[in-house]
């Protein structure tokens, strides 16, 4: 099979389900060095036959069919080919004791693809030498993982987080949310997002980058989770509705405590008590309103650190405001007995 005949390839393009650890830690730092434009594709997302002039193709563990037909029509206009691989992925008896489906998945995907890739003349690419030596008639690469520096985030030192901790009397709430985090993740890639949510209304969050999902949790495991450093930006939407219409203001307490600053509703129990562009932004429910204040504050990071020193001193106010109302309450109560 005839190579592009370039001395070096027009862009690399990388083929991958779905955000992955193999991209991240092996081929993304590698691909840098590669002195040309890196392009990430999923299966689904299928270029033309130009768009592949002189690139450098990477299928990351594994071959979906769509890309296998269309890189064997393509393949005189690429510069080379690669398979990597961080699993034995060709010998389906590595994988002996592992789920049926996902020994199943490794053998359509990457396993029954061997003499495609050995015709088509792929380069392997490997993350081991027990994988170098096992495929030694390969002639593979040995690709060496280059994990984060401590400290970093997946986007950079300059990542910052957002962060929706509801419960499925939630619901209505995070399907509001949905489409307010899709455009605010679209359109920075500094920015993640965390939900908690279960397993049904997880999936709705699925297509969306840099989410994290996690499972609901009993209220002491919770409070240690909410105390972990590196969240930023906290949100608590409110709809009109007669069940949130009874909500106290604990959002605040939560996200105050969790090291981050809030966006609130407008009308809510929260905005009653928040003083906004002070110690959190009160914004009406408007799905265009959210995204734009919650990526101008995500970004900000001085304003945020000032609002979030305000919204301290808030915090311990309303703390004094409750201990003192609690006090009266009961020395009501006692004076009552006495009587």
């Amino acid at each position: 099979m005839t190579a592009h005949a370039a001395p070096f390839p027009t862009r690399a393009v990388v083929v991958e389900e779905r955000d992955n650890p193999s991209t991240a830690y092996y081929l993304l730092p590698a691909l840098t060095h590669a002195a040309c434009p890196v392009l990430r594709r999923r299966f689904a997302e299928l270029p033309t036959p130009d768009e592949l002039d002189g690139a450098l193709v990477v299928l990351a563990r594994y071959v979906p069919t769509a890309w296998m037909r269309l890189l064997s029509a393509a393949r005189p206009r690429l510069h080379r080919l690669a398979f990597f691989m961080d699993d034995d992925l060709f010998d389906t008896a590595a994988s002996r004791g592992a789920p049926l489906h996902y020994r199943f998945k490794l053998w359509r995907l990457a396993a029954r693809r061997r003499d495609w890739l050995a015709a088509q003349g792929a380069e392997i690419w490997v993350s081991t030498p027990a994988l170098m030596e096992k495929y030694a008639a390969w002639r593979p690469r040995l690709i060496l993982p280059a994990p984060p520096v401590p400290g970093e985030t997946p986007q950079g030192r300059d990542g910052r987080r957002i962060f929706y901790h509801g419960t499925a009397s939630h619901a209505p709430d995070i399907r509001w949310l949905g489409p307010v985090m899709a455009q605010v993740l679209g359109d920075n890639p500094r920015l993640s997002f965390e939900i908690v949510a279960k397993r049904g209304m997880a999936r709705a969050w699925a297509a969306l980058p840099r989410v994290t999902v996690v499972h609901p949790m009993p209220w002491p495991a919770y409070q240690a989770f909410a105390a972990a450093p590196g969240r930023h930006v906290g949100l608590a939407p409110q709809l009109d509705s007669p069940f949130n219409a009874a909500r106290s203001y604990t959002k605040f307490c939560d996200i105050t405590r969790s090291g981050a600053v809030g966006v609130y509703a407008a009308g809510s129990a929260c905005a009653g008590v928040v003083d906004h562009e002070q110690d959190g932004l009160v914004v009406p429910m408007r799905q265009a309103d959210w995204a734009a204040a919650i990526t101008r504050l995500a970004l900000d990071d001085a304003r945020r650190e000032a609002m979030l020193e305000n919204a301290r001193r808030k915090l311990a106010d309303l703390s004094r405001r409750a201990a003192d109302s609690h006090a009266r309450l009961f020395a009501a109560d006692r004076e009552s007995a006495d009587g």
